[in-house]
């Protein structure tokens, strides 16, 4: 057994040895007498020193479509971590009401009413949290199917915090489409057949504005010679085949692509390219009856909730993670397990 650590001598102690004992091991530590069980002395250093700093502490971050669900969650988890965060969203029209929209998030019923609540939610209460617990965000609404909106969004961060560090694509477009006309119908989230709006809408969203953020992100780093780099980019764990929602799986498969082909491209330049494939996640969409079919289908038990990416992205975007890239991570809780 080695203990890969540095030994750091408190109260004039220093490390004198390590003697086996049994089945653990022991530190005898000079000027204290008694040996110590490694785990023991590893656990409460563990408490007093960091063990793992993922270096994301003044970072700038980019993270499209954070006023709810994985981005809202991916914004508050960076925050924590002590980067500022620029947060982009977009409000589509509704075919709800305000209170419609109202009545659903305040029953909180997983279906199609909360998650058009969901979508529509303000990033207020996400600005107000970030900065009463220390931390600094500032936000912009904008239409990403413009592709005229994205250099002034990096012109809007550059202004209040600063080059971006780290870019997050997560803002996506999904309306249910089917090639089949049996599967058509109005229940649930809806399913209709194709059409060529339908196509357009979900590629200039979840394709082309992906490719042209992570294009845009490259000018600027490469005009200020930047040295480091991340780049995460959300698909879905269905892009290769997803029934009653062929075009919105086909465009997080594009974005699959792209993604591989940036990593093998702007590697040299000290930038990682990598890709977060979520399972089913509790952004409101999820009926009560498919949630507990979910869980009982998912090897960890429950459905996952947006904290749990969230926490796959920051790692992703952490200095652990410097030799990821090119690289797609399926989080679901083992809802899909690929060979």
């Amino acid at each position: 057994m080695v203990v890969r650590r540095r030994w750091r001598a408190r109260q004039g102690g220093s490390l004198k040895g390590l003697i086996p004992r049994g089945r653990g091991m022991q530190l005898l530590i000079a000027g204290r007498g008694l040996p110590q069980d490694v785990d023991r002395v590893l656990a409460r250093d563990a408490k007093e020193d960091k063990l793992i700093d993922p270096q994301l502490e003044c970072k700038t971050v980019l993270i499209t479509g954070a006023n709810h669900g994985i981005g809202e969650a991916t914004a508050s988890a960076f925050a924590a971590q002590g980067s500022k965060v620029f947060i982009t969203y977009y409000r589509e029209p509704s075919d709800y009401s305000q209170e419609e929209l109202a009545k659903a998030r305040e029953a909180g019923v997983g279906g199609r009413a909360l998650y058009e609540a969901m979508k529509q939610r303000s990033v207020d209460a996400l600005l107000q949290r970030v900065c009463s617990q220390g931390g600094i965000a500032v936000a912009q609404e904008a239409d990403l199917a413009n592709p005229e909106k994205i250099p002034l969004l990096f012109d809007r961060c550059e202004g209040e915090l600063g080059p971006v560090d780290i870019l997050v694509n997560n803002h996506t477009h999904c309306v249910m489409e089917t090639f089949d006309p049996a599967l058509q119908t109005e229940e649930g989230l809806g399913v209709h057949l194709v059409t060529a709006g339908g196509i357009d809408a979900h590629f200039a969203i979840n394709a082309r504005a992906y490719a042209l953020m992570m294009a845009e992100y490259l000018k600027r780093y490469l005009q200020r010679r930047a040295q480091w780099g991340r780049i995460i980019n959300l698909s879905t764990d269905a892009a290769s085949a997803h029934v009653a929602n062929v075009s919105y799986a086909a465009s997080k498969h594009a974005i699959e692509s792209y993604s591989r082909s940036a990593a093998a491209e702007i590697g040299k330049y000290g930038i990682t390219v990598n890709v977060v494939a979520p399972g089913p996640i509790q952004t409101g969409y999820i009926e009560p009856e498919q949630e507990v079919d979910i869980a009982a289908k998912t090897p960890l038990g429950r459905v996952g909730r947006p904290e749990d990416v969230a926490d796959v992205i920051v790692y992703l975007a952490s200095e652990q993670a410097h030799w990821l890239t090119g690289q797609l991570l399926y989080v679901g809780g083992g809802w899909k397990m690929p060979q």
